[in-house]
């Protein structure tokens, strides 16, 4: 499966951006897709990811500020991001996997990544 992200740029801090992944085949029979993001320097993280029947799990440093969410009718899965800080500045990528025993496992399919930058 490839994926392509969009949405992403220059936001002030406290200010929105909602960004999009498009899938190239159908995610009705994808098990979990996730948002992670990498910071310069710093290893990439998972940020949020969310089941087949919609069940989502965040970071904390996101909770209550970003929300994962997807649509099967058109292979896309979203992440809203609001109140964005400064250190939320990274490079954004979508990823496919499955959840396990209630964690989320990341296959090796990604996206080119959308940047995001927050200034303060």
């Amino acid at each position: 499966v490839q994926l392509v992200e969009s949405g992403g740029g220059l936001v002030q801090r406290g200010g929105s951006l909602s960004l999009s992944c498009l899938a190239s085949e159908s995610t009705f029979g994808i098990d979990a897709m996730a948002w992670y993001r990498q910071a310069p320097g710093k290893q990439r993280e998972l940020v949020a990811a969310i089941s087949s029947g919609g069940t989502a799990n965040y970071t904390d440093s996101v909770k209550g500020r970003f929300t994962i969410s997807r649509d099967n009718a058109k292979n896309t899965v979203y992440l809203q991001m609001n109140s964005l800080k400064p250190e939320d500045t990274a490079v954004y990528y979508c990823n496919v996997g499955i959840y396990y025993s209630g964690t989320y496992f990341g296959l090796d399919y990604w996206g080119q990544g959308t940047q995001v930058t927050v200034s303060s």
